[in-house]
């Protein structure tokens, strides 16, 4: 095997952070490859929590060498935020954490732009964001006059590349919102701030995409880490309520710079449930009192934002259409746990819009709005699960709730998991 992704199959949140863990205990490299600090990860080891944004959960194992690819738009402070983290903690990234150099950082002016935007879009156009620049940011990156790489952050010109586009920004900014108490951007104070988070980043910013393919082609084992869900890809998610990356699977190659010929295996990660953070369509939302016990079961609050999730049943609809987007070889349920305790339990297969019966995911969100859930309904079970480590150990109901999943999707579920610890998961070999 050279190469195994991990892929959220939702809108993100679907514990990936604790199999990415798990899996890279095996590996040899973990590459991010998308997204920015607008993810949130959480891995649990013992009585240590570690919340990541930007790294790639794979590096708290030693051993392993951490990636953060060229499609991954990065906050210098966040990530240095992250590693005093991380040493407070005892884990040590040195000689293992690389930056690639074409990786697009978020400036000053993302976050602003982020903020008036969402403040002037209306209720109705709200999409959720969080407000730490990154669509902005991926924005300049395909508009190009306007974006800076991490490699750019110690060239000579780097002084006047911020003069001249601060400059534009905030002419633009002013436009925006002329009548805002919003403060000008400071040419030489923002040089001066990102200088100093070059001298401490310097040694690990590096060529990454050349570098990766050496190491494929040398046999090292690579595991691809994708950031928020495929629900939420900017080119095939719920648009506009999306990221501003290819979360699904099919932004592996372009984010890290590997061809497919070097993936072997794609995970497809589900929550049990559904949870959503911010606007868009969810058919099968519950705001209701199952809604809520869903939600404080599972602690369901965003790990960058705090925000509340919105919690619901499970869409089957829309996890059979991610996964094969992502092309899945196998699934993981995750936190199914959570759904002790409920006499009956609700998945939706199908969906209607008035008379007409709908078995695809809609392409476009107004229609995904209008949609009633048709729903099939499942026995629960009572007993706890969190001391399960074995198929067997589960309530035959909640083997029959895991196994309605994997014949929906028709994908095999490979890995189970009863509670956030490592040792809360059960394998079940692929036949």
């Amino acid at each position: 095997m050279s190469g195994l992704s991990v892929i959220g199959l939702q809108w993100g949140d679907e514990a990936k952070g604790k199999l990415v863990d798990l899996f890279a205990a095996d590996h040899d490299i973990v590459v991010r490859y998308q997204g920015g600090a607008n993810a949130g990860h959480t891995v649990v080891v013992g009585d240590k929590v570690y919340k990541l944004h930007h790294l790639p959960s794979g590096i708290v194992h030693p051993h392993a060498v951490a990636i953060v690819g060229p499609g991954v738009v990065t906050n210098p402070k966040t990530i240095i935020g992250e590693l005093d983290s991380l040493t407070s903690q005892g884990v040590s990234y040195e000689g293992r954490l690389w930056l690639s150099d074409r990786s697009h950082v978020v400036m000053p002016w993302h976050v602003l732009e982020d903020q008036l935007a969402d403040r002037l879009s209306g209720k109705d156009n709200h999409i959720g964001t969080t407000m730490r620049g990154i669509g902005p940011c991926y924005r300049d990156k395909v508009g190009r006059s306007h974006a800076i790489r991490l490699g750019d952050l110690s060239r000579p010109q780097f002084p006047q590349r911020v003069h001249e586009i601060v400059s534009v920004k905030n002419q633009m900014l002013r436009s925006m919102d002329p009548a805002s108490s919003w403060q000008a951007l400071n040419a030489d104070e923002i040089t001066e701030q990102y200088l100093g988070y070059t001298k401490i980043l310097a040694p690990m910013i590096r060529e990454t995409t050349q570098w990766l393919l050496d190491s494929l082609e040398q046999g090292q084992r690579v595991l691809f880490e994708g950031a928020q869900g495929a629900l939420l890809d900017i080119d095939h998610g719920t648009f506009p309520f999306v990221t501003s990356s290819n979360s699904s699977g099919v932004g592996i190659c372009g984010g890290s710079g590997v061809p497919p010929m070097w993936i072997d295996k794609v995970v497809g990660v589900v929550k049990a449930y559904s949870t959503r953070v911010g606007g868009g369509p969810m058919a099968t939302e519950l705001d209701n009192e199952i809604g809520h016990r869903i939600r404080e079961r599972g602690r369901e609050y965003g790990t960058t934002t705090g925000r509340p999730r919105r919690c619901g049943y499970l869409d089957l609809v829309a996890l059979r259409y991610t996964a094969r987007l992502s092309g899945v070889t196998s699934l993981a349920v995750m936190m199914l746990d959570v759904l002790s305790g409920f006499e009956t339990l609700e998945v939706a297969t199908g969906y209607r819009i008035g008379s007409e019966v709908l078995d695809r995911f809609p392409s476009h969100a107004d229609d995904l709005k209008q949609v009633q859930p048709i729903y099939e309904t499942l026995p629960g079970w009572q007993e706890e699960i969190t001391s399960a480590r074995r198929w067997e150990d589960l309530p035959p109901n909640a083997q029959a709730y895991v196994q309605r999943i994997s014949a929906a999707v028709g994908k095999p579920v490979e890995w189970v998991s009863v509670g956030p610890d490592r040792s809360q998961t059960i394998h079940l070999p692929l036949k």
